[in-house]
């Protein structure tokens, strides 16, 4: 705890400013992968000044280039951390081993989601056998206020009880109008209760899914596992087959250890 003087005044104020250039990093991804100075004003809500200020530091310090004329795009800074990245999370086998024979079982494609901030990383995948698939590439950073592997991991219960401002700046960034911050929360409660979720075409027209969280010990939803694919192949004669691999793939992760990777 910071005490009243400046001293501890100047500590919140250097507290605030890392939070602020993390949104701004955070706000690059496969939807937006460049902004201009107005654009990140405009999405951050923060003053022009302090963007600028803020985007100069990162610039310098590598972590976003200028790519043209007061664009920006993540910057060569991170392959670095990348490689390093890529190295301490390596997936289990054996978590690779329930993923493919999630695949085998559906044919649908499989992944693997956790939580970063106010979006879902897509960090392993299992190839369908279906000829027409739905896939998301590894790496991917997609918003959490659409889909069933982001219900699954917004039902973690620090989620929804100790931290409820996540679920509000979730559904902020969604197109669904102000009443949505409720209808998610009930939502990923539900899914918490029911131990799995199901969408059709909430992120993407044509595109459905079905995901289970893979719990810890502790109660904590360490990750999301799921299967995706065409609309159309979701049906009622598909959904329960696919419900209940999906949740024993989910069981088989959670009993390998893997702690998973999601934010605290």
């Amino acid at each position: 705890m910071t005490d009243g003087g400046p001293a501890g005044e100047r500590e919140l104020a250097g507290v605030r400013s890392v939070h602020r250039a993390l949104d701004l990093l955070e706000r690059f991804d496969d939807e937006h992968p460049t902004w201009t100075l107005a654009e990140l004003t405009v999405a951050s809500k923060l003053p022009k000044t302090t963007v600028l200020r803020l985007v100069t530091t990162l610039e310098q310090r590598g972590l976003v280039a200028a790519i043209g004329p007061g664009r920006y795009a993540i910057g060569p800074g991170f392959l670095r951390w990348s490689r390093l990245s890529s190295a301490s999370m390596e997936i289990p086998p054996a978590v690779r081993s329930a993923m493919g024979k999630l695949a085998a079982d559906t044919g649908e494609t499989a992944n693997l989601y956790i939580r970063v901030g106010r979006t879902r990383v897509c960090l392993a995948q299992a190839q369908g056998t279906l000829s027409v698939r739905h896939s998301i590439a590894v790496g991917s950073a997609l918003p959490l206020w659409g889909g069933a592997a982001s219900r699954v991991l917004l039902s973690d219960p620090p989620v929804l009880a100790a931290d409820p401002s996540v679920i509000d700046d979730v559904a902020a960034e969604s197109p669904y109008g102000s009443d949505f911050p409720k209808k998610l929360r009930a939502l990923a409660a539900a899914t918490g209760e029911r131990g799995f979720a199901i969408t059709h075409g909430e992120r993407e027209l044509g595109a459905s899914g079905v995901s289970a969280p893979v719990v810890r010990s502790d109660g904590r939803v360490v990750a999301a596992v799921g299967v995706g694919g065409p609309t159309t192949r979701f049906n009622e004669d598909r959904l329960p087959g696919y419900v209940q691999a999906v949740r024993r793939c989910a069981r088989t992760i959670g009993s390998t250890g893997w702690s998973g990777f999601s934010a605290s």
